[in-house]
């Protein structure tokens, strides 16, 4: 069976563990390859890779750093399809998803690529007398990222193009389901001119990552995953000096008013319900309609979609929904479904007992459908992660949105109205990072920053965009004075400029 090997100073390096992970087709459910999980000493060397190209790279002017962005920009659109194959093999979702994925990570190498302007700080002349004043933004180090399966291209490039693109070095702790198209990306990197070490992969598991939260030459950590983890990630790495960035989980609400266009609401809850078969941190799982009349039309349009749900192989071109990334996650929404019907949702269309010739050992759930969801419910409060998409019953307005303000996540969250009134209030007064109107899965464009509120994210800056380049650099601001021939002798009180 191939093993994938670690991507370390610029070069595919072979696993010493004895330890490995098997990485399995979700389409068939059979293996096909091995991953090995890295040691404290293999991660040690990933490490210790970075930091000796941190001098190098971080003192290459800003200029040519972005040209060597040009060029894997060029690189990663030439193999986009490539690339995308490698995703639907190991993840499962459909081609189609999957080159959308990687277009989404190509647009943060793009706004990676305007480094020197981004990194341009601020200047005073004669703050005092004879005195300026200026700041700059410098590199932190070596940085690292710890990264989710479900988005095992994008996530990646939501964290190491900015990083390194303002300085930094990086060491990349990928998805050990999914963990091929990380080493593929590092080597198109080193294809456009990156130097030996400034971006590295190692594979692993837990015991990678408490590798990295306690090593002392990592000066920052960016993680996307379950809340759980994210807050773990948060304590331990903050407990050992560095900046963390961690993104947890979601429960995202899509209020549907009873002036909304409904066909254009259905067809925003197919894509976003179950599109990669709900395996998204910023998938609608909860639609809340305003009014049973509202509520009765959704479910009557929506019924016949979900249970009309082309589901398939990733690399069927007539598959609308591929399989789920493990027979462990096929297990664990079956559970859902289960908890669902138990405590008195109303099942409407059921996925558990998909079946595909040729493909009976897949990992599949088909589409679900809930009405008449309560907010006590386990399928409300808790993050599925799969193709399930409950209907909850609002009164009114104001009840919708206290539904959603009082949810523990924060991630993403959607209102369909033509109210522009209501869409206004809505986008100002709900407690929610991301915010969409009439747009059901509101993931801002590179150029702008992905983070959500409450115990969706831990830390204080989001990723990506400004937000991406101050996590990813220090300030540091200079007050210089140069002499002119004039003396006043030495001052023993606090100094003052003015």
């Amino acid at each position: 069976m191939e093993s994938i090997a670690h991507f370390i100073a610029g070069k595919r390096v072979a696993g010493s563990s004895d330890r490995v992970s098997e990485v399995f087709d979700p389409a068939t459910g059979d293996p096909q390859r091995q991953v090995p999980l890295a040691s404290p000493a293999e991660v040690d060397k990933a490490v210790s890779a970075a930091k000796a190209a941190f001098e190098g790279w971080s003192t290459t002017p800003a200029l040519r750093r972005a040209r060597v962005m040009f060029r894997f920009n060029e690189l990663l659109n030439k193999h986009r399809d490539e690339l995308a194959k490698i995703v639907t093999s190991e993840h499962g979702k459909t081609f189609d998803d999957a080159v959308g994925e990687v277009t989404r990570g190509i647009e943060v190498v793009e706004f990676a690529c305007g480094i020197p302007h981004l990194l341009k700080g601020e200047f005073s002349e004669n703050v005092g007398t004879n005195v300026d004043s200026f700041s700059i933004r410098q590199a932190v180090g070596v940085c690292a990222g710890i990264t989710p399966f479900n988005f095992p291209a994008m996530v990646p490039m939501w964290m190491f193009p900015i990083a390194i693109a303002c300085g930094n070095t990086f060491v990349l702790k990928p998805s050990e389901r999914d963990p091929s198209v990380a080493v593929r990306v590092g080597e198109l990197f080193q294809e456009a001119g990156l130097p030996d070490g400034v971006f590295n992969v190692v594979h692993g598991d837990k015991t990678a990552v408490d590798a990295i939260l306690t090593h002392p030459d990592i000066a920052a950590v960016s993680f996307v995953g379950s809340t759980p983890i994210a807050e773990y990630i948060y304590r331990t790495a903050a407990d050992n000096g560095k900046r963390v960035q961690a993104l947890g989980g979601a429960k995202n609400h899509m209020i549907v008013m009873p002036d909304a266009d409904m066909d254009l609401a259905t067809d925003a809850l197919m894509g976003a319900g179950y599109g990669s078969a709900g395996q998204r941190c910023m998938a609608v799982s909860v639609a809340v309609a305003v009014g049973d009349a509202t509520a009765d039309d959704l479910v009557s349009r929506l019924g016949p979609r979900v249970q009309s749900l082309k589901v398939g192989p990733g690399n069927d071109p007539q598959s609308e929904m591929g399989p789920l990334i493990t027979r462990e996650a096929q297990q664990r929404v079956s559970g859902y479904i289960d908890s669902g019907v138990e405590q008195g949702a109303e099942l409407v269309v059921d996925g558990r007992d998909v079946r595909l010739q040729g493909y009976e050992n897949g990992f599949y759930v088909g589409g679900t459908l809930f009405d008449r969801v309560t907010t006590d419910m386990k399928i409300y409060q808790e993050e599925i992660f799969g193709p399930v998409l409950s209907v909850v019953r609002a009164p009114d307005y104001g009840a919708a949105v206290a539904m959603i303000n009082e949810h523990e996540y924060g991630n993403g969250t959607a209102i369909f109205t033509r109210d522009g009134d209501a869409a206004r209030e809505f986008a100002s007064q709900i407690r929610v990072g991301m915010v969409g109107v009439n747009v059901p899965i509101p993931v801002p464009v590179a150029y702008h920053s992905f983070g959500g509120w409450k115990r969706s994210l831990f830390g204080d800056m989001s990723v990506h965009g400004p937000e991406g380049v101050r996590f990813y650099t220090r300030l540091k601001t200079v007050t210089a004075r140069w002499p002119t021939g004039i003396r006043s002798g030495a001052e023993f009180v606090m100094p003052t400029l003015g």
